[in-house]
């Protein structure tokens, strides 16, 4: 799996332009969490959908940017989460032992 690294707000605007053409998913990380650990390498040695493009926020390095993601995208913060972005909105998410490749594809 690539991971393109979620660091600025203007990457949001990003993400939801490219969702217009494309689901776009985040993943928003604790480096300091053993379950976000095991969620994030359960994803990663999955199998990702084509196409489909994954980044990856460490809220502890970037928890205004993770308050930011929250709030644009009308979700309820947690860690580990995942979020799948179509259209400029969020349209699936999932946190702790609920995030899963085969969730993420079904919702695809």
């Amino acid at each position: 799996m690539i991971w393109k690294t979620l660091t600025s707000e203007e990457q949001l605007q990003e993400i939801n332009e490219a969702s217009a053409h494309q689901p776009v998913v985040i993943f928003k990380h604790s480096t300091r969490c053993s379950i976000s650990s095991m969620a994030k390498s359960r994803l990663e040695r999955a199998v990702a959908p084509d196409g489909l493009t994954f980044y990856y926020l460490d809220l502890i390095s970037y928890r205004e940017l993770s308050g930011r993601v929250a709030h644009n995208y009308r979700i309820e913060h947690e860690s580990p989460q995942i979020l799948l972005i179509r259209n400029g909105e969020c349209v699936y998410n999932e946190s702790h032992n609920g995030i899963s490749m085969d969730e993420i594809t079904a919702h695809v």
